[in-house]
């Protein structure tokens, strides 16, 4: 009860702060539902999602009404159906778990009310539409990373979440690359860690466990910005951090600190607002019993091949810090640089 509390109080902030005669009957906007339901709502970037979109949405006269929650998966059931009972005409979802949201997303389709998949695949069900970054390519490019840094040497592997698609999409990239030197034996994995969630404790125990067994490791793969921050503080801690080779994604502030202070390779920079507006054009277009032109289409084992919306992530080093995540305002350069510039 204490969860679903707090999804509708989530639900009725963010209606009240719509535009007045938003709610007239016959002469009210577009009404887009937004549920989303994550382990790891506590990283920047679920936040700068959502108000992008929110933003573009109501720039297209749309009104957003969001359901936002922390709960485990089963608790974006109700929360979904909440959504459909406030007569929406179109459901985006970050969905907690790639499966569990068949039944209920089916019972939307039935109304005939479209459903997009908002970064993260949902499984088994012929959805709408997906839109998200190539999560395939990010792996590659973690990999690509650590591979030019560690040509030859012990590595350690960090995968993401087992509930979400992405995680399995970032491993397949991630051996696209590393595949031929493992099997040459230029590379020994150490170990290949799978995480239960996107979480920063977990990732810092488990990883923590390898290295009190593990002595010798050159090259740290972390599905993410998270993970990537808790080796590094784990390597800190052994004198390690910057002499071994660390990746991850998102961009979240403390790693691009890492990353010109030097104890993190690189991160994987994801434009958030090209997809947050990108999915917010996608689902207003849908609601007029329209679809734009899809980059591809994804199996996602519902029988059918889904409308896959994909944006380009790009590597971010050290040397690339300025002309990208600084350049388009993504962090402030003295908020990146603010360890830096205390030392100095």
């Amino acid at each position: 009860m204490k969860k679903l509390a707090m999804v509708l109080l989530t639900v009725v902030l963010v209606v009240a702060c719509s535009k007045e005669g938003a709610r007239k009957e016959g002469d009210r906007p577009i009404r887009i539902g937004f549920s989303a339901a994550s382990d790891d709502f506590m990283l920047e970037r679920w936040n700068r999602d959502i108000k992008v979109f929110t933003s573009e949405a109501t720039e297209l006269g749309a009104e957003v009404i969001l359901a936002k929650s922390p709960g485990d998966a089963l608790s974006q059931i109700p929360q979904i159906q909440y959504l459909l009972d406030k007569n929406i005409d179109v459901l985006v979802v970050i969905p907690q778990d790639m499966e569990l949201l068949a039944s209920v997303l089916k019972k939307a389709m039935d109304w005939g009310i479209p459903v997009l998949a908002y970064d993260r695949p949902i499984m088994g069900i012929p959805i709408t539409g997906y839109v998200s970054f190539d999560n395939r390519q990010v792996g590659r490019l973690l990999a690509g990373a650590l591979l030019k840094k560690v040509p030859a040497g012990d590595y350690l592997i960090v995968n993401g979440s087992v509930r979400d698609n992405n995680s399995y999409e970032l491993n397949r990239g991630m051996h696209d690359v590393l595949d031929p030197s493992i099997s040459s034996g230029k590379i020994r994995i150490v170990e290949e860690i799978w995480l239960n969630l996107w979480s920063f404790d977990e990732a810092r125990e488990k990883i923590g466990s390898v290295l009190e067994t593990n002595q010798h490791v050159d090259a740290i793969f972390g599905a993410n910005d998270q993970i990537a921050d808790a080796a590094i503080r784990l390597l800190s801690e052994r004198r390690l951090a910057g002499k071994v080779a660390v990746v991850g994604q998102d961009a979240d502030l403390v790693s691009c600190q890492h990353v010109v202070e030097g104890t993190q390779l690189m991160t994987v920079y994801k434009p958030l607002p090209l997809l947050a507006r990108r999915a917010a054009k996608i689902a207003v277009e849908m609601t007029h019993g329209e679809l734009p032109e899809p980059d591809q289409y994804i199996d996602n084992r519902s029988g059918s091949y889904i409308p896959y919306y994909v944006e380009i992530p790009i590597a971010v080093y050290k040397e690339q810090m300025d002309s990208t995540i600084i350049k388009d305002g993504f962090h402030a350069r003295e908020d990146v640089y603010r360890n830096i510039e205390r030392q100095n």
